[in-house]
This record gives structure tokens, C-alpha cells and sequence, in this order.
């Protein structure tokens, strides 16, 4: 008579129960982890991939949800088009993050708008980097400072240390494209040019002969990485241009208000410096959407509907053209999709969809994928119309989601999961009580 049916049966189903618990703790492990944006969890590991786990106590929300984290990059899915046909998310004052380590016995005294490092930033899909430039201690420094002065108490960093990880991302990543929009405060003779050299990062370098000066059309991105232009740089002093060959924005970019008049609702005016933002003249715009004083715990408040009615609004002020840039501070934080949902949904309009995700490459236009997204309300702009991003759904928040059959099947997958870890869970209780 076998072993297992004497005294020893206990020790032979051991190895059996203990293979259900395996089986059981693994399928679990698979079931929570792949929570999508807006269920809830308890932790990073809950959520899919691009996700963590956050709320938004700002808008009354204590219940964690996965929060997406990454943005999708509009030319991974439609390639081929022009520069000045997408959107491109930046970060205000890139630089200035929390918990950086200030000067050693020096308290800093200043305000903070993102929470990661620049490499972070760039590799969650971040674009476009907002960098403050002074001359500091015989050296060009990074300062959140004012009245063009660095002090030891507003100062970050030496600028080339960000630069140089903006130089590992572009040499990491042979089809990533970057633009470094200065506010610039450098009176040292070639100081920047010298500078982006010595970060190696000359090599990357978009020469200003080849940048539009009568608002046409910039070069393709495939064209841009074939020749390796893949770095944009520009200066706001005017005389660099010709000094250094950086390029002077207010010629190549048109831009709304910063700080707060560029957040108040139904008004999106054009900065001082720039030409109006319906101007034919510049082929660029850059939305700026973050408040004059930024506060970490608000952020993802101001990129729920606040930010989507905005995007409209300014859509409605350019002429009825979306975009290029959108810059704002702590972009990861929201209320499920935020400023990455804003931003795919602006890039759906280079392919007449709702969502950049709804694109298809090589198909005519209007030619959109199946998805639906969240009910909101339409986007109205300040000429009292709707504006053709209200085919977004309108309030950019949130995140898509696939259609109704696709969440069928993944409720039914799940719920399988769920089934098959109650039968598991109940014959190995069994198997061990025995």
C-alpha cells in the first residue's frame, strides 16, 4: 500500500497544498497589480505600469486611486509630422525641487515646483525643460532667485550638472527630442554656448538657420533625429542669437501670461514680451498653467477641470490652434489623469480623435480606434462656442478607457482570477487540515 494513504498522507499532500499557496499568492500578486488609473489602492505595486497610488486631498478625495505617472509620447504613435505639430509637456523651473540639497550651512529661501530629479522627469515623458541661468561664484548656476541675482540662499546647483543629464537621456535615447527654454540671467561673454559644450551637449544642438522665421512649419521629427538636431534650445536675451546661436524665443515662440494671470478662468492673455498668440508670425506656442506662488498639495487640484477649460480657452486665443508646449508645476500630481491626460488629448487633434491614443498611424484623418472617455462636460471658450477640443470630453481629467467589450473582457478575466483564488484558497485549507 502506498505511503500516502498510511500514516504518512499528511506529509504527502504538504507539497500539494503548498503548491496551491504558491499558485494563490501569485495569481493575487497579478490581480492587484494591475489596478488601472482611478481604482483604488494601497500602494505603488497595486497599480499597472506608468500608475502609482495618490489622492487628492485638495478636492476632498482621501481614498487612494492609481494616478497615472507617464506620459504617452504623441510621435511613438504618429510619427513623421513636423515639430510644430505636437504637444510636448514641460516643467516649470525644472531645477527647483523639493528636498534639493541646498548650500552646505546655508538655509534656502525659496519656492519649489517639481519633486523629482530632471532625469526622472525626461524619462516619465517630460519634454521641455523651463532652466533659470546666473552667473554664480565664477560659475553659471541654476537659482530660483529674483531681480536677476543669485544668492547662496536661492542657489541650486551648477547648471551642468542638469545639463549633463539631459546629455545622458538624448544619448540613451537616439529618437528623443528635448527643448531647454532659459530665462537668462548670464552676462559672461559666450558663457552658454560654452557651457552646452562642455555638458556634450553641442553634438545634439538644432542650429537657429534652420528654425522658421515666418511661422512655417518646423523640420519633421524624423528629420530631426536623422541629423541628430534633437535638442532646441532657447534664450530670453535677444542678443545671443547672433552672439552665440541660441535662439531668442519671443522670435520662435508666442506664450500666454505666466503665474497667476495665465490660471485665471476665461482669460488666457498673451506675455508681455510675446506677440499675441493668434500672431502667424511664430509656428510655437507654450502654454503656461501653474500659479505665481506654487503649493504641492493644490497642484492636483489646479490640473483637474481648471486646467482642461484653460487648454480651451487658449485654444480659442491662438486661433483656435492647440499648443505646443504645456508647462506647469508638480506635473505628477492629480486627480487620476492630470496634465498627461491633457496632453494626450491635445495631441489627438493632430489625427482628428479624441485622445492621441485613439490615432491610427497611416490612416486618413478622423480615422479613430474605439475608445471612450470620461462623461464631462464640454469645453466652452470664451467666445461662448465649444471649441473642437470639447470632443475631448472637456475637462481633460481623468484617463481613457478602453471600450465598453474590452472592459467586459477585463472584468471577466478578473473575476475568473477571482474564482479560481477561492477554489485555490479553499482545497489548500483543506489539504492542510487533513
Amino acid at each position: 500500500m502506498s505511503p500516502c494513504f498510511t500514516v504518512h498522507r499528511r506529509l504527502c499532500r504538504a507539497p500539494l497544498a503548498i503548491g496551491f499557496l504558491y499558485l494563490y499568492l501569485l495569481l493575487s500578486s497579478l490581480l492587484i497589480a494591475h489596478a488601472q488609473v482611478f481604482q483604488s489602492c494601497n500602494e505603488a505595486t497595486n497599480c499597472g505600469p506608468g500608475l502609482y497610488c495618490g489622492n487628492c486631498l485638495a478636492l476632498g478625495k482621501t481614498q487612494p486611486i492609481c494616478t497615472r505617472g507617464q506620459a504617452i509620447l504623441p510621435n511613438s504613435i504618429i510619427n513623421g509630422l513636423p515639430f510644430n505639430k505636437y504637444t510636448w509637456l514641460v516643467t516649470h523651473n525644472s531645477f527647483s525641487i523639493v528636498d534639493a540639497p541646498s548650500l552646505p550651512g546655508v538655509q534656502r529661501l525659496t519656492f519649489y515646483n517639481q519633486e523629482d530629479t530632471v532625469t526622472n522627469q525626461l524619462r516619465n515623458g517630460v519634454r521641455g525643460l523651463m532652466l533659470d541661468m546666473y552667473d554664480f561664484e565664477g560659475d553659471i548656476w541654476l537659482c530660483h532667485s529674483f531681480r536677476g541675482q543669485c544668492y547662496n540662499f536661492t542657489a541650486f546647483q551648477p547648471a551642468i550638472n542638469t545639463l549633463r543629464e539631459v546629455e545622458a537621456f538624448l544619448r540613451e535615447n537616439p529618437t528623443e527630442i528635448v527643448t531647454i527654454i532659459i530665462e537668462d540671467y548670464v552676462h559672461t561673454p559666450k558663457g552658454l554656448i560654452n557651457l552646452f559644450t562642455n555638458a556634450g551637449l553641442d553634438k545634439y544642438w538644432f542650429p537657429v538657420s534652420k528654425m522658421p522665421k515666418k511661422g512655417e512649419d518646423w523640420p519633421t521629427v524624423t528629420e530631426m533625429v536623422q541629423e541628430n538636431n534633437r535638442l532646441v534650445v532657447f534664450t530670453s536675451i535677444a542678443s545671443k542669437e547672433a552672439e552665440e546661436g541660441i535662439a531668442y524665443q519671443w522670435k520662435y515662440l508666442l506664450e500666454n501670461e505666466a503665474g497667476d494671470p495665465g490660471v485665471k478662468p476665461g482669460s488666457c492673455p498673451s506675455r508681455k514680451e510675446s506677440k499675441p498668440l493668434n500672431s502667424k508670425s511664430a509656428s510655437l506656442i507654450l502654454m503656461n498653467y501653474f500659479p505665481t506662488y506654487p503649493v504641492e498639495t493644490e497642484a492636483c487640484k489646479e490640473h483637474s477641470t481648471p486646467l482642461a477649460q484653460m487648454v480651451g480657452t487658449c485654444y480659442k486665443a491662438a486661433g483656435n490652434v492647440v499648443p505646443n508646449f504645456l508647462a506647469v508645476n508638480f506635473y505628477m500630481r492629480s486627480d487620476g489623469g492630470g496634465v498627461f491626460d491633457a496632453v494626450d488629448r491635445m495631441n489627438g487633434q493632430t489625427c482628428g480623435c479624441s485622445t492621441v491614443t485613439a490615432c491610427q498611424a497611416g490612416a486618413p484623418f478622423g480615422s479613430c480606434k474605439n475608445v471612450t472617455l470620461p462623461n464631462v462636460s464640454p469645453v466652452t471658450n470664451t467666445a461662448g462656442s465649444t471649441s473642437p477640443l470639447s470632443n475631448t470630453g472637456g475637462s481633460f481629467t481623468g484617463s481613457v478607457q478602453f471600450s465598453k467589450s474590452a472592459s467586459t473582457i477585463q472584468s471577466s478575466n478578473s473575476f475568473v482570477l477571482f474564482l479560481f483564488l477561492s477554489i485555490s484558497s479553499s482545497i489548500f485549507i483543506i489539504l492542510w487540515i487533513q
